[in-house]
């Protein structure tokens, strides 16, 4: 049975969040307080996390900021706010989906029961992509994809968390967190370069997705598209 956190402040729309996750098998608990978030995660590291923006004491994008700094877990956000910088913003930060309120409960679980598969364990997509960190090896459909190693760093990264938007800002952090002078638009080139061999062992280069205003990520189902 997955276990989903809840991180929402209003009890009304949690209790009914709660009942539907209940209902359909996840264990479920709730949070209201943004400054208990991080630690209890750290601790017990849930399956997925809805967050709500708007919650007390440290708000649900600062949470995830610090989740994300140990952890990739799927979260989906939850807010009142529908301008489009809004949703950018928790995307850029590391959130999964978005859903604006009010929204059917229903759907939500909908969502999070998409997002866990897409997140599930890299051992069901190893019969068309293999990504070896020891060897530092990944082969897709069979053919090595001849990487440098930061090009694998970036490729290994977008591809643990397929659901994931990652900027460019947070890519560079992960393969370069001690160099602050070199501009995260070198990670452009990286990208180009990694789908451009792709695209030569006859995968489609799109298997590394744009995201427009927020960054880049995995999209697995493009291993069986056509280049």
């Amino acid at each position: 049975m997955p276990h989903i956190l809840i991180v929402e402040d209003e009890y009304d729309i949690a209790e009914q969040v709660m009942l539907f996750f209940k209902a359909a098998q996840f264990v479920v608990t709730h949070i209201a307080d943004g400054a208990e978030v991080v630690d209890w995660v750290a601790q017990h590291k849930p399956d997925a996390i809805l967050m709500d923006i708007m919650i007390p004491n440290q708000d649900g994008v600062e949470c995830m900021k610090q989740i994300r700094q140990f952890s990739m877990v799927p979260i989906l956000m939850m807010t009142a706010k529908v301008a489009e910088a809004d949703r950018l913003r928790g995307l850029e930060f590391g959130a999964d989906d978005y859903v604006c309120k009010p929204f059917s409960a229903a759907e939500l679980v909908m969502r999070v029961r998409a997002i866990l598969r897409r997140c599930a364990p890299l051992e069901a997509k190893e019969e068309k992509i293999l990504v070896d960190e020891e060897q530092l090896l990944i082969k897709l459909k069979g053919q090595a994809l001849p990487l440098t190693k930061v090009e694998f760093d970036i490729f290994a990264l977008l591809y643990k968390a397929p659901s994931r938007v990652f900027s460019r800002q947070q890519i560079l952090d992960f393969i370069q967190p001690d160099n602050f002078d070199i501009s995260d638009r070198v990670i452009d080139s990286h990208i180009k370069n990694i789908r451009k061999k792709i695209k030569q062992i006859g995968v489609s280069s799109k298997l590394v997705g744009s995201v427009y205003g927020a960054g880049y990520r995995f999209d697995e189902q493009q291993i069986d598209t056509a280049v």
